[in-house]
């Protein structure tokens, strides 16, 4: 594959956004189609680069299907249940987070509890919500105080998942990637405005 000019690529996939008459292109399958297509009649793009620029419009709209539950479905190869994403199937994602379940704990039910609500309610593969193990983070530094804690950044290793393979059936990591974090003083009695704070965070993410 010859080397991809990212910079290129999101601006392709911005333009297509501007270009598109939401009037007549009024519904997430007749959008990601033009989309598509605007991408596919590119003269600057290599069809390298188109086939990646696809890909991510792809995983978007493989998301807004899920979340609408809306679009053609499609049984999967591997759980045989019907599936509206593509790339992935959300059963499948769902089902190996929850087997996972008994492999971690942050030491609080409830926050356990929340977490695990999340992640049967994932809608891809690159935006699940996954308690991240001490032993996990490097180069901790303090960053500022806000809201109900202090911030901080870190390393974390490994990363967060953004693929489903599905010949493996497992999800893969991005590698090493830096995050913000919040230090909550006695997580064990965490209160209801934390949660909030929280939930509103997860919802965006969502």
């Amino acid at each position: 594959m010859s080397t991809l000019r990212y910079e290129l690529i999101y601006a392709t996939n911005n333009r297509t956004l501007t270009l598109m008459d939401t009037n007549i292109y009024n519904d997430i399958h007749k959008q990601f189609e033009f989309r598509k297509q605007t991408v596919l009649a590119d003269i600057i793009l290599t069809n390298d680069e188109k086939t990646y620029a696809i890909r991510l419009l792809t995983k978007d709209y493989d998301r807004n299907k899920v979340r609408n539950n809306s679009g053609t479905k499609r049984i999967c190869e591997n759980c045989k249940q019907e599936c509206l994403a593509t790339l992935y199937c959300e059963y499948c994602v769902r089902n190996y987070l929850k087997e996972d379940f008994s492999n971690w704990t942050s030491g609080n039910d409830d926050i356990d509890n929340l977490i695990q609500k999340c992640q049967i309610e994932s809608l891809m593969p690159n935006n699940i919500v996954e308690w991240i193990p001490y032993s996990n983070l490097e180069n901790i530094k303090y960053l500022t105080k806000g809201g109900f804690s202090e911030i901080y950044t870190a390393n974390w290793i490994g990363g967060r998942y953004y693929e489903w393979d599905s010949e493996k059936k497992q999800l893969k990591r991005f590698g090493n990637f830096k995050v913000i974090l919040k230090k909550l003083e006695n997580v064990e009695s965490a209160n209801q405005s934390w949660f909030e704070e929280v939930c509103i965070i997860v919802f965006y993410i969502l």
